[in-house]
């Protein structure tokens, strides 16, 4: 079983987003049951919040259900729970690192280390823009998710 932690500010756009994507592509690759995925922010803002209505609605309209969702705030013991903790930007897995044990920090990365089809190396927050954000975040989650399943893969 791997354990796997999707990490961005507030937990209700891209974390939720990059969890309810990667469940339904692990399903769709028979992986399901090798899975674990949760996902959590670096900062307290929305504890107990289901992910943002704009999120929910992009996502459905591609087949992804994210209202059973909650946002958390991510916890120490997640450093020693799950092995790979997946941040959406930078400035994300700085604080990661900051609350990281150091000798835990090699579970931490950037989750579009994994994407295939796209230069960029942070999932942008939609959150202040409109809903092209939103779809803008679906094909980033889309294509690193594919490309996480494909390294996992690999590895098993």
């Amino acid at each position: 079983m791997v354990k796997v932690l999707f990490v961005c500010m507030g937990n209700i756009c891209r974390s939720p987003t990059a969890e309810g994507v990667l469940r339904v592509q692990a399903a769709r690759a028979g992986l399901a049951g090798d899975l674990e995925i949760d996902s959590a922010g670096t900062h307290g803002y929305h504890v107990g919040a289901p992910p943002d209505v704009r999120a929910q609605k992009a996502a459905a309209k591609r087949g992804y259900n994210l209202s059973g969702l909650r946002a958390r705030r991510v916890a120490k013991t997640d450093f020693l729970s799950y092995d790979l903790i997946l941040a959406m930007d930078q400035d994300n897995l700085s604080l990661l690192r900051e609350a990281c044990p150091e000798e835990e920090r090699h579970r931490l990365g950037l989750f579009l280390d994994y994407a295939r089809n796209f230069a960029e190396q942070e999932v942008p927050d939609p959150y202040y823009g409109g809903p092209e954000g939103f779809e803008r975040v679906l094909d980033l989650i889309e294509d690193a998710s594919i490309g996480l399943i494909e390294t996992l893969r690999q590895h098993r």
